[in-house]
């Protein structure tokens, strides 16, 4: 198994209490941290204002924070989960993606999809279309920046997207273009779309949902000719470890008094046992027995959470320590 790690950006209350002077160094800090470990790639989200509410408090952007990781780090890829497919248009978003693998040597990652936040997108103007409208962005975008990250070039005349000649030079750096990570659960068309173009997919990783989302995914793939077994499939995971039950414990009492400023009584209670019921909350043998039953599913790639990661890094020492040794 792979392993991701999300470095903090605000979007989930994860840089509240410290100065916003400072919140570049955090970040820079963790990706170099995450750079010199046993991660393989780093991820932020790609969104404008806090959840579970929107705040006051700080979400950086993400592909401004892909292109800086790419100046700081040498070693881990760079991803985003995911990238709204309707906040850029996608042949200005390839040509992004692909000054970022020029500036990273290589190491970008492409995370797309249909996006949800709809006071995100009403609030910057871009409406909210509807879920059909939302994922056919997503197929004829994904296709736009396929041909522009392959052959420098795209024309499409689609019914959300219209590009005739665009140029992307110079191609990324990777052979074939930026992988794509298709993200979402969508069952008639979000994985359709990735059995047709993704290199990995990003789903619900609980076991019954992931066995199920993999059943469809595999049909897509025989209906559209692709190789199953050539897509790895990915999931994100809030994790909150300790050395004990009791260490356990003290950190979602840590998260509690965390979100507890910031939210109303309703979603503060709503977002913490959202967190304390997640497949990777325990002591370290307790979540390598969950993810070892999840990798046996076909999972093969775990993106991990740390909502303490800015504030101390003891749960991401513990979990690189004795969790990725035993599935890496």
């Amino acid at each position: 198994m792979r392993f991701g790690l999300f470095i903090p950006q605000g979007w989930r209350l994860d840089l509240a209490g410290i100065d916003p002077a400072n919140h570049w160094q955090v970040m820079r800090e963790l990706a170099q941290y995450a750079d010199r470990g046993p991660w393989e790639s780093i991820w932020v989200y790609d969104h404008f204002h806090t959840v579970p509410v929107p705040t006051d408090e700080a979400t950086h952007e993400a592909w401004t924070l892909m292109a800086a990781f790419a100046a700081v780090t040498e070693r881990v890829r760079l991803g985003q989960m995911c990238t709204c497919m309707g906040y850029r248009n996608p042949a200005y978003l390839a040509k992004v993606a692909a000054t970022v693998d020029a500036v990273s040597g290589g190491r970008t990652e492409m995370g797309i999809g249909g996006g949800w936040y709809e006071h995100e997108w009403r609030a910057f103007g871009y409406g909210f279309p509807g879920a059909g409208d939302r994922l056919g962005m997503l197929d004829e975008g994904v296709q736009i920046m396929r041909d522009l990250w392959t052959t420098g070039t795209a024309t499409l005349q689609g019914r959300h997207y219209q590009v005739a000649g665009a140029v992307s030079r110079p191609l990324p750096l990777q052979a074939g273009g930026i992988p794509l990570w298709i993200a979402g659960g969508g069952e008639q068309k979000t994985l359709r779309t990735a059995a047709k173009y993704a290199q990995y997919t990003n789903f619900d990783a609980t076991p019954e949902t992931f066995k199920h989302k993999s059943e469809v995914l595999a049909r897509h793939c025989a209906e559209v000719g692709r190789d199953f077994d050539e897509i790895v499939r990915s999931g994100n995971f809030n994790v909150v470890i300790g050395e004990t039950q009791a260490d356990v414990d003290d950190k979602l009492a840590w998260i509690r008094a965390h979100y507890k400023p910031h939210l109303s009584a309703e979603k503060l209670a709503s977002t913490v046992n959202g967190l304390a019921d997640g497949p990777l909350v325990g002591t370290p043998e307790q979540i390598v027995e969950k993810l070892t039953a999840i990798r046996d599913l076909g999972l093969g790639y775990a993106i991990g959470y740390f909502i303490d990661a800015a504030y101390d890094r003891s749960s991401i020492d513990l979990f690189a320590g004795k969790v990725i040794p035993q599935l890496g």
